[in-house]
């Protein structure tokens, strides 16, 4: 035998035995679990996972942003713990960093790198791939590289595509035409039938733009409601004031439902690069009108910051409220929202906080939860505790070196709540009790 075969086998044996045994792995960091929640490791090992869903057979796949491409993680169970039988590559793809998602038939595997989406023959039980085939291009840029996908429940023939903007300020983007910052819908249907490549500059309609950076989109499985989750701006300054640690907020945005032929929030702009949501207003210049949760502009180096030479930031703060489309709900400054998903009943949704590089002392490193009821928050948008954090690191101190990073977030059939952890290379399940 090859040594190459030796090792994936003796690596399949060890997923076996520790099925057979089902022990949950050690953590990479100290754990902080709200009452009514067990989370445990159940993989570790991996190389930068992100974003996973589950196939029609309960297995879970893994987009690994390290150059490991798709990874098929077979699980069973054993007195009510979640194991691993098997783990192993489905696709080898260098250039595969985040995005995957499934047909709803789940005969189509989904997957995206910066510049392109691909789409595949996929049979769950016996976990193969066909030839695939590159349903949109057009998408490289150098500065956000990561391609969300998202298949509706309730639009089986709608593929949405997000995609963010060049740099931290993108000015371009003020351009619908641009094609960046922005959701996009696509027909699955016509992607799959047509012989060449659809151009994402020009295809699709436009869900939503003028978002910085939505890397998570999730829907409400109760009501078809679409949900992003926006990473907003770093190192802002207004009238010559830093006000970047605690400002602007990340959002959560919300988009109507897609098959509803009166979404009156689709196309609408959420007000990227103009425009951007307060967290804390005390330390915002000529901050009067502007309360938790609103809109303001005049940042440097964004298309409203030559606007104050004509006018006031009054002003401008009041086209952003007036004439740009507001969060539903906002969360801490540089604690970057990576995904959201919700219980199939529609009362909650979960959030995956990657966590800060740019505020000190660092937030986020954690999983929350945001109740809801008929299809919206419960919460306030000038709420700041909208948020139950269910799962944190014990000491966000130590982050971002020695903590666990959320990204993605998936529920199993039993409504269990699976998260990968980039950094560390970690599978959790986040169980309620």
């Amino acid at each position: 035998m090859a040594p190459f075969a030796i090792f994936a086998a003796l690596g399949l044996f060890l997923s076996a035995a520790n099925a057979q045994n089902c022990t949950p792995l050690t953590p990479s960091a100290q754990l902080k679990i709200s009452d009514g929640y067990t989370a445990q490791v159940i993989l570790n090992g991996l190389r930068v996972p992100r974003n996973i869903i589950f196939d029609t057979a309960g297995n879970l796949l893994v987009s690994e942003q390290g150059g490991a491409g798709i990874r098929r993680v077979v699980l069973t169970e054993s007195d009510g713990n979640v194991c691993v039988a098997s783990s192993a590559q489905l696709i080898p793809d260098t250039s595969f960093n985040h995005g995957i998602a499934l047909s709803q038939d789940g005969k189509t595997l989904f997957v995206s790198n910066m510049a392109s989406v691909y789409g595949y023959p996929y049979d769950a039980e016996a976990g193969t791939v066909g030839t695939r085939k590159t349903l949109i291009e057009g998408m490289r840029s150098g500065g956000h590289i990561t391609r969300t996908l998202l298949v509706p429940s309730s639009a089986p023939d709608v593929l949405i595509v997000s995609r963010g903007s060049d740099g931290n300020i993108d000015n371009t983007t003020t351009n619908v035409e641009a094609g960046k910052s922005i959701i996009k819908t696509f027909k699955i249907s016509e992607l799959l039938a047509s012989e060449i490549a659809t151009n994402y500059v020009s295809g699709g309609e436009v869900l939503g733009w003028g978002l910085r950076n939505s890397v998570g989109v999730g829907e409400d499985p109760s009501t078809g409601g679409i949900w992003s989750v926006e990473n907003s701006a770093d190192d802002i300054v207004r009238s010559g004031v830093d006000i970047h640690n605690e400002n602007p907020a990340e959002e959560l945005n919300y988009h109507g439902v897609i098959k509803d032929a009166e979404n009156t929030l689709k196309g609408q702009n959420y007000g990227y690069p103009a425009c951007f949501s307060a967290w804390q207003t005390t330390n915002i210049p000529s901050n009067s009108k502007i309360t938790v949760g609103s809109q303001f502009g005049g940042i440097a180096g964004t298309p409203f910051e030559q606007v104050t030479a004509r006018g006031s930031l009054e002003e401008v703060d009041e086209f952003c409220r007036t004439e740009r489309q507001g969060p539903r709900l906002i969360f801490p400054a540089h604690t970057a929202p990576l995904d959201i998903k919700f219980k199939e009943d529609g009362s909650a949704a979960y959030v995956a906080f990657h966590g800060s590089w740019d505020r000190r002392p660092p937030d986020g490193y954690r999983v929350g939860k945001i109740a809801f009821a008929n299809g919206q928050p419960v919460a306030n948008i000038t709420d700041t505790t909208a948020v139950e954090y269910i799962l944190q690191n014990e000491d966000t101190t130590k982050c971002p070196g020695a903590c666990f990073r959320p990204v993605g977030l998936a529920f199993d059939k039993k409504g269990r709540l699976f998260m990968t952890a980039d950094m560390s290379g970690e599978i959790f399940v986040i169980t309620e009790v």
